[in-house]
C-alpha cells in the first residue's frame, strides 16, 4: 500500500484518483485551492510537513486560450511549480509522477505518437506543459510524466457533458471534424495508472487513454448515440461537421492530430486499453442523468 498525496485534488482527474485510490491506499488529497503553485516558498513549506511516497500532480493552468496571452503566469504554474514539487520529492525519497497534455504535440504525425517522438508544441499552453515534464525527469529520470488526452469524467463537466446539454435544448449542434485524439475516461485513467504507484517503477514518459481515435464530431455522435439508447430526453440526433479553422473564438492553435501510442503501458502491465466507444458509452449510461440536469 502506496501513501499517495494527489494535488490537484478537486479536479477532473485529482477527484476521480483521490475516490479510486482512497480503498487501497493511504490517500491525502490536496485540492489546488490550498496550495498556492506560483508561491514556491509555500509549496515547499506545505509538501515538507506531509510524508508520502508518491505524488500525483494533476494541478495545472489548463485554459488553451488563457495562456497565450499569459505566459509568465502558465509557465509559473505548468512549468516552474513542476520543478518544485519534484524538488521536495527528491528531498523526501518520493516518486513524483505529473500529468501531461497530449499539448506538447505538435500534431502534424497522423499515425500514433510513441513516448519517443518529438514533443514540438504549437501554443503557449503547450510549451508551458513541455517546461513541466522537462523540469519533473530533469530533476529525476524515476520520476514518471504521463500523457493523457481529452479528459472526461463524472467529477468535472467537460466537452462531451456540453455536447449532451447543448443536444438537450437544441435541435442542431456541432462539432469539429478535423481535428483527431482519443477520449480518455478519468476512472480507466485511475485504473491503468495504479500500478505505477508502487508495483511498476519506471520513469520517464508515459502515454495513457483509451484505445482507438476519433474527431471531435464523432466523439459527440457517439455520445448522443449512446444517450438516445439508454432514452435520455435529447432534441438533437446528429451532430454535424464543422472545420477547425473555422472557430474565430480560439486565440491559440491546436494540434490537428495528437492520437497517443499506449504499446508503452500494454507492454508494461500486459493489460490494453478499452476502447473510447465503450468507456464512453459506459459514462454516459452511468451519468446520463446527472449530466441533463
Amino acid at each position: 500500500m502506496a501513501r499517495v498525496l494527489i494535488i490537484g485534488s478537486g479536479g477532473r482527474l485529482g477527484a476521480a484518483l483521490a475516490d479510486t485510490y482512497t480503498a487501497g491506499h493511504e490517500v491525502i488529497a490536496l485540492p489546488r485551492q490550498s496550495l498556492d503553485l506560483v508561491h514556491s516558498p509555500q509549496v515547499r513549506e506545505t509538501l515538507r510537513s506531509l510524508e508520502f511516497d508518491v505524488a500525483i500532480n494533476c494541478a495545472a493552468l489548463t485554459n488553451v486560450d488563457y495562456s497565450e496571452t499569459h505566459r509568465e503566469e502558465s509557465f509559473a504554474i505548468n512549468a516552474d511549480a513542476v520543478r518544485v514539487l519534484a524538488e521536495v520529492c527528491a528531498e523526501k525519497s518520493a516518486r513524483l509522477i505529473h500529468i501531461s497534455t497530449d499539448y506538447v504535440l505538435s500534431g502534424e504525425q497522423t499515425t500514433p505518437y510513441r513516448e519517443t517522438d518529438p514533443a514540438e508544441p504549437i501554443s503557449v499552453y503547450g510549451e508551458s506543459k513541455r517546461g513541466g515534464e522537462i523540469a519533473a525527469l530533469e530533476v529525476s529520470p524515476e520520476n514518471l510524466v504521463v500523457r493523457v488526452s481529452w479528459v472526461f469524467g463524472p467529477h468535472r463537466p467537460s466537452f462531451i457533458d456540453a455536447m449532451l446539454r447543448r443536444a438537450k435544448t437544441e435541435a442542431t449542434i456541432s462539432a469539429v471534424d478535423d481535428k483527431y485524439s482519443t477520449p480518455s475516461y478519468t476512472l480507466d485513467l485511475a485504473e491503468m495508472l495504479e500500478p505505477y504507484l508502487d508495483q511498476i517503477q519506471t520513469g520517464g514518459i508515459l502515454h495513457l487513454c483509451n484505445g482507438g481515435s476519433c474527431s471531435w464530431r464523432e466523439y459527440a455522435q457517439h455520445a448522443l448515440d449512446a444517450a438516445h439508447d439508454a432514452g435520455l430526453p435529447l432534441l438533437a440526433k446528429t451532430v454535424d461537421p464543422i472545420l477547425l479553422d473555422s472557430l474565430a473564438a480560439f486565440v491559440a492553435k491546436r494540434p490537428r492530430h495528437t492520437l497517443l501510442s499506449t504499446e508503452r503501458y500494454t507492454r508494461e502491465t500486459g493489460k490494453t486499453a478499452r476502447p473510447w466507444q465503450e468507456a464512453v458509452s459506459d459514462y454516459v449510461q452511468t451519468f446520463g442523468t446527472q449530466i441533463l440536469k
